[in-house]
């Protein structure tokens, strides 16, 4: 008999992140267990209380209080984890910080960057030793994160580096942005765009070393791209939302990756949209998008 499995989604009280726990609970088995973070301790109990009780539920949800700006308690749930369970099957790294159109990107960029690539990289750090063997560490991410959409001059900051390299990328890049010297050097004024590649590029360099161990035993450490998803976050952003998936129908194919029985090793390391993997190198700077910001 197979043993019970654990799943763990960060930023789940809403959105995507809240669809995937909902999902995970309905496609996963009743003695597993579905962990639903977020910050709020109300928000998170009152979410894993409604997604237990949904109709065709069959995993547990239990709510779990976890900031993932605070790098240390990310660190202590993934040993009581280990300790308590053996380990985790399933980490999806969701979380992201909401800004607005009309806020200072380069106001809100300590806050960005802490939740979506500090995190990322904590939770990569303790997350992928305690993954069960086939277990799945995602990191969702952005069509915006291959490498392409950065100014030339960066590449090598992020191509073939590890992660501690990366880290030093992301600081040199906040330093930057503190300083007022970004855009003199290449750096675009949109957050997101640094941010996701530089998930990405983590998500590269941990599956790196992992790569050939991983494959063996079927597990997949990837980031991901659930295409244009109708949320809060998002929202605001775009005036055309004709294309948009709501929440449910975007999880699903992070959820067929999630439960898949096989790993393809082509979207080992890579960034998947749609059970395709993107090309690391494709995309183009967005200098339009730069000049309809506010630095």
């Amino acid at each position: 008999m197979n043993a019970p499995r654990i799943a763990l989604v960060t930023g789940a009280n809403q959105g995507l992140g809240r669809a995937l726990v909902e999902g995970l609970a309905a496609r996963m088995n009743a003695d597993d267990l579905v962990l639903l973070t977020g910050r709020s301790h109300r928000r998170v109990t009152d979410a894993a209380r409604e997604a237990g009780r949904l109709p065709g539920t069959r995993a547990r949800v239990e709510g779990r209080v976890l900031d993932v700006t605070d790098t240390g308690a990310i660190a202590r749930l993934a040993e009581e984890l280990r300790v308590r369970c053996g380990g985790v099957d399933v980490v999806v790294s969701n979380a992201v910080a909401r800004v607005r159109p009309e806020e200072s990107q380069a106001g809100r960029a300590d806050e960005f960057i802490a939740v979506s690539n500090t995190a990322t990289h904590a939770i990569l750090r303790s997350f992928g030793p305690v993954l069960r063997p086939g277990g799945r560490l995602l990191v969702v991410a952005s069509s915006l994160g291959t490498l392409g959409h950065l100014d030339p001059r960066l590449h090598h900051l992020f191509d073939g580096a590890s992660l501690d390299q990366v880290e030093h990328a992301v600081e040199s890049w906040r330093s930057a942005i503190h300083h007022r010297t970004a855009r003199e050097a290449g750096w675009p004024v949109w957050l997101n765009v640094p941010s996701k590649v530089a998930q990405v590029a983590a998500v590269r360099a941990v599956a790196a070393e992992r790569r050939e161990s991983d494959l063996a035993d079927g597990t997949l450490v990837a980031a991901v791209c659930p295409g244009m998803v109708d949320t809060a976050t998002s929202r605001p952003w775009f005036s055309d939302y004709s294309q948009a998936r709501s929440p449910a129908e975007a999880a699903e194919a992070l959820l067929d990756l999630v439960l898949a029985d096989h790993v393809d090793p082509a979207l080992y390391g890579e960034l998947v949209r749609f059970g395709e993997a993107l090309d690391w190198y494709g995309g183009t700077p967005l200098a339009e998008q730069d000049r309809m910001l506010t630095p």
